[in-house]
């Protein structure tokens, strides 16, 4: 049958993105959908207090970037964008243990930790990773108290996705393109105005659309914003999609909004991220779409066992907000990894979702709660100044400190499709399964002993606290690989089990807690999905 496209693929975040340039390579004709809005310089929000521009909540007509979704177990932050998370995401492009090759459903699939290490390579080049050479206030701070702990050796500056320009040159000078021979766009020395969460827009943030989607595109990849796809299905009487499959898309944008298109295509790249895979799949396959689907969609759901927690120092002179999104990172322990995380000044609209820490057991949450409104009325009766110092949002970013704590520990939940006790009317994605830890016990102890050593206030996330769930902004898993389609939904080649030309290739396919932010392994393990796929015919 004739197709629009050669391949389409569904999102356009860290793996989607790297499909698309690569099958563009190959002389596939390429489209890519992408349910949200392409940034620019301008039309980035001044402050994540702009709540239209920045939180993606189509509900109430917000078309932001940044995303946060309640789930009975956990709230996960995520991003939608034109580059997927990368406009949202600090930055941090870490390389995880090789162990983690070892555990989960696609150990033993391949070689891993020998041929792995080659696509990191090829992945670290393309995202311009480098060492932080703009460390902050919050970083020395950070250093300072791993030396109270007696872990000051390990201390280090991030490997991050930033231009910093030349040695001594000044902050925000303008250079042609240093990455890519001139074919991609200028850009601009890092300013460490630590704004790379709400959108960098001074040029420095290696964004995917300043290199792999950028590339996709001088390659004629076609990329459709504000297009969301609703379904897939196979073409003619194959239903393993080995005569293609048609893809129908609904539009997002104003002037079009409910539109629908259908494209047709020769393969499908499911790149939507953990929960947008997971989610359109369950539905493809619930609807018969795609029937096929293994039954293991949804299971292996894993957070990198992840904490927010932080440390605020009411009326500091000191502003902690001026440096990179994460900075640096310590070990607190052999398991336990936490990195300095900061807003631009400003962007204090998070703090909406902070209090006090209190200590606790794992398993004690009422207690817990009990702690924590007695620790707000001890405060609130021996020093009320600085309890409504603490609370209030008011320079929150520039007083704060963010710690992100990832452990290595394994953990999973599941997922399934649920109706919502309040709209009974549709299904939505949920969790089941046993209760993930709501926080790190050794992360909370040493943000308490670091407040007390250097003059701050412990503060954790009101989720933690009040519904004992944990935020995370690494919801992986879902759609694991694994041998079989009894143990997982796609194979050691992303390939999905019983459909032809149809991958997967978002965080949804990894199959073992990281330990460390997923972002680079999702692109070498991108780059190693694309490297199996043959050049288009009449290509050399």
């Amino acid at each position: 049958m004739s197709v629009d496209f050669d391949y389409v693929v569904i999102g356009s975040g860290f793996g989607g993105s790297v499909a698309a340039l690569r099958l563009a390579e190959k002389g596939y004709r390429v489209a890519v959908l992408e349910q949200g809005r392409r940034w620019t310089d301008e039309t980035l929000p001044r402050s994540n207090w702009q709540y239209a521009r920045w939180l993606w909540e189509p509900a109430l007509g917000w078309y932001g970037f940044f995303g946060m979704r309640f789930f009975r177990h956990m709230v996960v932050l995520h991003g939608n964008a034109v580059g997927g998370g990368s406009i949202t995401y600090a930055n941090t492009l870490l390389v995880p243990p090789a162990k983690i090759w070892r555990e989960g459903s696609w150990a033993g699939l391949v070689d891993w930790e020998r041929i792995m290490p080659a696509y990191y390579e090829r992945a670290s080049r393309m995202l311009g990773v480098t060492t932080n050479r703009r460390l902050g206030p919050a970083d020395h701070r950070l250093r300072e108290m791993a030396q109270i702990i007696g872990v000051e050796n390990t201390f280090y500056p991030m490997p991050v996705a930033v231009y910093f320009g030349q040695e001594g040159e000044t902050p925000g000078t303008p250079h042609a393109d240093p990455y890519f021979n001139s074919e991609g766009p200028e850009r601009r020395s890092c300013i460490g105005c630590g704004g790379c969460m709400i959108g960098c827009r001074h040029g420095a943030k290696n964004t995917l659309d300043l290199n792999y989607l950028h590339l996709a595109e001088r390659h004629s990849a076609q990329v459709k914003a504000q297009t969301k796809v609703v379904d897939v299905r196979p073409l003619g009487s194959a239903v393993d999609g080995a005569q293609g499959y048609e893809v129908e898309a609904v539009s997002l944008t104003h002037a079009t909004r409910g539109q629908r298109t259908r494209l047709r295509c020769t393969g499908v790249v499911f790149a939507a991220s953990s929960l947008g895979t997971q989610d359109l799949l369950f539905h493809l396959r619930e609807r018969g779409s795609l029937p096929a689907i293994s039954q293991a969609l949804g299971r292996g759901v894993r957070t990198n066992a992840e904490s927010l927690i932080g440390v605020r120092f009411p009326g500091s002179t000191v502003d902690l907000s001026q440096g990179i999104a994460i900075g640096s990172g310590i070990y607190i322990d052999e398991h336990t990894h936490i990195e300095a995380t900061r807003y631009p000044a400003g962007s204090d609209s998070m703090s909406l979702l902070t209090t006090l820490l209190a200590r606790g057991r794992l398993g004690h949450s009422r207690m817990r709660v009990l702690t924590w409104l007695g620790t707000l009325a001890r405060m609130a009766l021996t020093r009320p100044r600085l309890l409504f110092a603490l609370l209030r949002s008011k320079n929150w970013a520039r007083e704060g400190m963010i710690f992100l704590c990832m452990q290595t520990s394994e953990g999973q939940l599941s997922m399934h499709l649920a109706r919502r006790w309040y709209w009974p009317f549709s299904k939505r994605l949920a969790t089941c399964g046993p209760k993930i830890p709501a926080f790190i016990p050794a992360a909370n102890e040493f943000a308490i002993k670091a407040a007390a050593a250097t003059g701050g206030v412990a503060v954790t996330s009101l989720t933690e606290i009040l519904l004992n769930v944990p935020m995370t902004a690494h919801c992986i898993g879902g759609a694991v690989m694994a041998r079989s389609v009894e143990e997982g939904v796609c194979d050691a080649q992303h390939r999905v089990f019983g459909y032809r030309n149809m991958y997967i290739c978002d965080g949804s396919i990894l199959s073992a807690n990281l330990g460390v932010n997923p972002s680079l392994t999702i692109v070498a393990l991108a780059e190693h999905c694309m490297s199996h796929i043959p050049p288009a015919a009449g290509q050399i």
